[in-house]
This record gives C-alpha cells, sequence and structure tokens, in this order.
C-alpha cells in the first residue's frame, strides 16, 4: 500500500515536472522559434532568436555606462539607439529584433505607421516589460474601453479655454527660474556660466506641481524628486529587469523602487482625500488639473466613473509626463539655439515685436510663428520618446505583411524624424523653416512627425507643454542671449526621455 501511495507520488510530481518543463520550454524556445520562422516566411529579417539574450543589444545604449561624447554635428542615433540604426542599415526599412522572447518588428513607413496610430484597439500598448508600471500608469497605458473611459473623463482638463486659464500660472513658475539665473549672472557681472538643465527640470516640476494640484503643489514637489529617482532606478535595471523573477528579488535598487512607489501612493492618497472633502464641504478650488478631473468624474454615470485608485494612477501620469517632456524638450531647444545663433535673434526679435517687456499673455503667446517653427523642428530633431511601442494580440494585416499575435511592432520616433527618405538629404541639419507653413506641408501629409504620438491617441497634453514651453523660452529671450559653453559636452541619453547626459552647460548673457 505505501509503496503504491508512493509511486503515485511520484508519478504525479514527475506529470508536474514534466508538464512545468513542458511550459518552460514552450516560452523560452519552441513558441519564440515559431514566430520567428512565421516572421521569415512573410520575407522579414532580422536578428536570430537567442534564449536569454534578446533585447540585450537592442537596448545596450541604455546602459549606465554610457559616456563616449559626439559632435554636435553628429548623427544623435549613433548614439542613442545604435544597434536599431546598425540594424537598419542592414535589413531595411522593415525589420525584426527581440525584446526577450517577444520578436519586435521595426517600421519606417510612414503608411504603416499611420495604419499602427489610427487602430488603437488593434495595435495597443504592450505590457512586456516587467518595470514599465514603476513610474507611472494611467491613460497613457491603458487600452480598449478602460483608455476610452479615461480619455472622455480626463478631457475636460487639456481643453484650450482651461489651459489659457493655467498661463498666469505658467508664468509665476517660469518667472522664479529665470529670476535666480538672473541674480546668478548678475552676481558674475553681466555674463556668466549656468548648467540650465536643473533649472529647467525644476521649472517644469514647480508649473506641473502648481496646476495639477493647486495649494497642495509643495506636496506635489515631493512626488516629482522620487518619480526622477525612480527614472534613475529603471533605467540602472533595464537590462536585469528582463531576467525572469528579478523584480521580485531583494536588490537595494528593486527596494527602493518599492518604498518610492510606495510613498508616492501614500502622497497621492493624502493629496487627493483633502481635496474630496473640500469638494463636499464646498470649499475646493476646481482650477487645476485635479480639480477639474473630479469634477468631470463626478458627472459621469453611476458605474462609469474612476475609482480613487484611477484619479491616482492619472495624476501621478500627469506628474510625470508633464514634467518630464517638457523640460527635455526646453534644454534641447536652449541647446539649439545656442548653436542657431541666427534664430535665437529671429525668435528674440519676435518676442520684442509682441510683448516689448510686458507680461507674456496667451493672446501673444499664439502669435509667435518664428518660436512655433523652432519649437517643432526641436522636437522632430530631440523627440521627447525617441522611439513608441504597440502590441499585437491576434493575427492582423499591416500593409502588405501578415503579422501573427504576440509581436510587437516599434515606431522609432527618431530615425523617422531624421529619415532622408521623409525629410530630404538635410534632415539631420536644423532647419525650422520647415515649418513655416505648418506640420500638414512640411510632412506633405505623411505621417512622418509625431513627437506627442499621432491618431486617437496622441497626446492629450501636447497643448499644455507647447504653451509651457512658449512661455519659458519668452521670458528667457527678454532676459537673456545665451550661447555653448566651453565646457559644453553634448551627450543626449535614454532615461525613458531624452536627457542631456552632463548637462547643459551655457553662458547666459544679460540683455
Amino acid at each position: 500500500m505505501e509503496i503504491s501511495v508512493a509511486l503515485v507520488v511520484v508519478s504525479v510530481a514527475i506529470v508536474v515536472v514534466s508538464w512545468w518543463t513542458w511550459r518552460a520550454l514552450m516560452w523560452i524556445w519552441f513558441k519564440p522559434k515559431m514566430l520567428e520562422s512565421y516572421l521569415r516566411r512573410q520575407g522579414l529579417s532580422g536578428t536570430p532568436y537567442t534564449p536569454l539574450a534578446g533585447g540585450s543589444r537592442v537596448f545596450s545604449s541604455l546602459g549606465p555606462g554610457i559616456r563616449e561624447l559626439i559632435k554636435l554635428t553628429d548623427d544623435i542615433s549613433t548614439r542613442v539607439m545604435p544597434y536599431i540604426l546598425q540594424m537598419l542599415k542592414t535589413h531595411g526599412r522593415t525589420f525584426f529584433t527581440w525584446l526577450g522572447t517577444t520578436p519586435t518588428i521595426t517600421i519606417m513607413d510612414p503608411e504603416q505607421i499611420k495604419e499602427v496610430f489610427n487602430k488603437v484597439y488593434d495595435f495597443q500598448k504592450p505590457h512586456t516589460f516587467p518595470l514599465g508600471n514603476v513610474i507611472a500608469t494611467g491613460l497613457a497605458n491603458y487600452d480598449g474601453e478602460k483608455w476610452a473611459k479615461h480619455r472622455r473623463i480626463i478631457n475636460p482638463a487639456f481643453h484650450l479655454e482651461k489651459i489659457k486659464n493655467m498661463v498666469p500660472v505658467f508664468h509665476q513658475s517660469c518667472s522664479e527660474v529665470v529670476g535666480k539665473w538672473d541674480k546668478i549672472v548678475s552676481d558674475k557681472g553681466s555674463s556668466c556660466e549656468v548648467d540650465v538643465w536643473p533649472g529647467l527640470v525644476s521649472m517644469t516640476a514647480d508649473v506641473i506641481s502648481r496646476t495639477a494640484f493647486g495649494s497642495s503643489y509643495k506636496e506635489g514637489q515631493r512626488m516629482f524628486e522620487l518619480q526622477g529617482e525612480l527614472a534613475q532606478l529603471v533605467r540602472l535595471s533595464f537590462l536585469k529587469a528582463f531576467i525572469p523573477g528579478y523584480i521580485y528579488l531583494p536588490t537595494k535598487n528593486n527596494r527602493r523602487m518599492k518604498a518610492a512607489s510606495r510613498e508616492i501612493q501614500v502622497i497621492l492618497r493624502r493629496i487627493i482625500n483633502k481635496r474630496l472633502r473640500a469638494r463636499e464641504a464646498g470649499e475646493a478650488p476646481s482650477g487645476d488639473l485635479l480639480g477639474i478631473l473630479l469634477e468631470s468624474n463626478s458627472g459621469q454615470a453611476k458605474g462609469n466613473e474612476m475609482s480613487i485608485e484611477d484619479v491616482m494612477e492619472e495624476c501621478e501620469l500627469f506628474y510625470f509626463a508633464g514634467q518630464e517632456t517638457t523640460s527635455v524638450f526646453l534644454v534641447w531647444t536652449m541647446v539649439m539655439l545656442s548653436q542657431h545663433q541666427d534664430w535665437q535673434a529671429r525668435a528674440r526679435e519676435e518676442v520684442k515685436q509682441v510683448f516689448g517687456d510686458k507680461e507674456p499673455d496667451t493672446e501673444g503667446l499664439n502669435q509667435l510663428k518664428v518660436m512655433t517653427m523652432i519649437l517643432y523642428e526641436v522636437l522632430r530633431l530631440y523627440p521627447p520618446l525617441p522611439q513608441m511601442t504597440r502590441a499585437i494580440h491576434k493575427e492582423m494585416k499591416l500593409g502588405d505583411l501578415t503579422l501573427p499575435g504576440g509581436v510587437q511592432i516599434s515606431l522609432p520616433t527618431l530615425l523617422v524624424h531624421r529619415d532622408t527618405q521623409l525629410w530630404g538629404s538635410d534632415a539631420a541639419e536644423f532647419k525650422p523653416k520647415r515649418f513655416k507653413d505648418g506640420v500638414s506641408k512640411a510632412t506633405m501629409g505623411q505621417v512622418s512627425f509625431f513627437p506627442f504620438a499621432w491618431g486617437p491617441r496622441i497626446c492629450i497634453g501636447q497643448n499644455f507643454a507647447m504653451m509651457e514651453a512658449k512661455m519659458a523660452l519668452a521670458l528667457i529671450l527678454q532676459r537673456f542671449s545665451f550661447e555653448l559653453s566651453p565646457s559644453y559636452a553634448y551627450a543626449p541619453y535614454i532615461v525613458i526621455t531624452l536627457h542631456p547626459q552632463f548637462g547643459a552647460h551655457l553662458i547666459l548673457h544679460k540683455i
């Protein structure tokens, strides 16, 4: 009897182990090889699948040790996306690489890109990166009905009329940083070297703190510090995160990420609960993003509203996306105008014509045509997100291709924006005149310019970011002329968005 029981236990154990072994082999070998075979039958070429090594070369440029500098005239793709650039040269304009066990197809064709952006229910946000939800979730990461519901509720917060009401806050935050620079320069005479990057980060963090949380903005500033720390920790753990189970190991980085995430949740819950109590008492302000969001949410039919956890996630996304993208947008604008003094002079002259020495306002900011051309050209050359990705969960057509479920599509924004086939032989050059007649004319109606994405999922905060950037740049141009410092090191690199690795050391001259 005992022998029979033992045999049953052993048999069950063998079956269980065999089943898990088979599943592991399917996940780590058979399924990827079947997908690779499928793609090759479609005529696609790319890297052969290698277990455990998939993606290591693709993301080698994201490692913490990237240190080589490049010249201002060099193509930043060689530093930021070297492997993808090499694959493009080797395999052509459509090819596949690997992200772990998932094949990722890179496309450069505007018609295919348009199709991916338009079919939001077929080409969804991927969830293959284990640390993808560490910094922020919310609208940018949702799909299907949840995305549609959140987009509908959040939309009112970013109507142009609401943004117009926030312009005085933009002015207040930007003036504080410009005033600090003015004092630094005045203490040295009339000119001084300043690393403008920390100031721009502080400026955009202050803007989003005040516009998102109103009177609770100081609590929001702590959230910014924590999100910045999380972004760096994610970068340091990027490649290791694809090792199965790594994110659950009690490493120093993992423990710190969890602690910072918990602190952010505590801050957000405190701010939101405080605001909800004030709303119940009829004392809550409604002009900031949180107030507008809560007001819009309360107007939804029962069952269609967002939960407190949903509101927390959206606030976290407001904070990260609103601060991160605008700070990098502004720093590359200042670097480009430092290098191209003629365009800096034209932008300053326009600001003087529209405002003189007066405080910039919404009406005047909307008249700045030269500045708009400059900002679009900076977004073309230095898109905040150098690459976007979508996932396919069922077999579908994309142009002439038939793609299986289980693959991802990569849209290499940086490479498309600098593609000579789409933008001409001067694609790598800073030429704002491309946009003198607007985006549609510059792109000849093609989807070849998408710094804020495109189609139904275009960034909900793009007008907010553009208005904030115009206010900051107008104030800077009124007070300073600027040029690159001899100590400036040109080193774009990716920390989720496109950062200047060694800051942005400029010489500021008081006007």
